[in-house]
């Protein structure tokens, strides 16, 4: 085995997943940095003196195939950070069904299985970590993201049942569901989500979020929320009974959408 610990980061041309690349350089780790644009994955390996660059599209079976592959072929990774994903604005009825499809397979199924490829060895090494990007989405419900939503509570709830089992096996691998609120990334360009409509002060810096990241891994934190604003909120809603948590998201929604953009109006 190497002597030097290995990371493999999904989503890292970019955003959160170039902040993890860059942070992991920096502590030492070697890289396999995986992605869909092939351009943006060399300039990030140029950019760090060099990592393994494999280009997939993780929502179709060859590209997840071949980094399952990749997984099960390294003898020394150390961390899977399972960063790919994407949003969509619209209502579910309404948007192309492709596109719910593609976020299904990218969020749920690629991060089972290359939870489940890393897993095999890191158990058998008693040695290794893996972090599920998710985010605070998970925790609740918006219209016109409940795809984003649920497949990121889904991503919570896996890394929770993972982190079970691997206590009752006695084993010292970690496992953590990274759940971030509004990070200033192409995330929000791509969807074509309007920034400004946010308040600056709930923005976070990609690098802040993978320091908090770092921070609890070390700390075997299983559930790493980002920012004291978005601790409290979630404090807030785990106190609140389901019925006002769906009131005030309702409310919230028409005062910033209009009765136009009403669910079911």
């Amino acid at each position: 085995m190497s002597a030097t610990p290995v990371a493999l980061i999904t989503g890292a041309s970019s955003g959160i997943g170039a902040a993890f690349a860059r942070r992991l350089a920096a502590e030492g780790y070697g890289l396999i940095v995986v992605a869909r644009r092939r351009e943006r994955l060399d300039f990030i390996a140029s950019e760090l003196g060099g990592a393994e660059v494999l280009q997939a599209d993780l929502a179709e079976d060859a590209g997840l195939q071949l980094v399952e592959n990749r997984i099960l072929a390294a003898p020394d990774l150390a961390l899977l950070v399972n960063n790919a994903g994407f949003g969509s604005m619209g209502r579910f009825f309404e948007i192309p069904v492709d596109s719910q499809d593609r976020m299904h397979r990218l969020h749920v199924i690629a991060t089972m299985r290359l939870s489940h490829a890393a897993l095999r060895g890191m158990v058998a090494r008693g040695a290794g970590a893996i972090i599920n990007v998710s985010s605070v989405a998970a925790f609740g419900q918006n219209p016109g993201s409940i795809s984003y939503c649920a497949t990121k509570a889904w991503m919570n709830s896996f890394t929770e049942g993972l982190d079970i089992e691997l206590k009752t096996a006695g084993s010292p691998v970690k496992v953590q569901a990274l759940c971030p609120g509004f990070t200033i990334t192409e995330f929000q360009d791509v969807i074509g989500m309007d920034r400004g409509r946010i308040p600056a002060r709930l923005w976070m810096k990609a690098e802040d979020v993978v320091s908090a990241s770092l921070k609890g891994l070390a700390r075997d934190e299983l559930i790493v929320i980002p920012g004291r604003f978005y601790k409290v909120i979630r404090r807030l809603q785990g106190w609140a009974p389901r019925g006002l948590r769906v009131a005030a998201t309702l409310r919230f929604w028409r005062a910033r959408a209009g009765p136009e953009a009403t669910p079911g109006a």
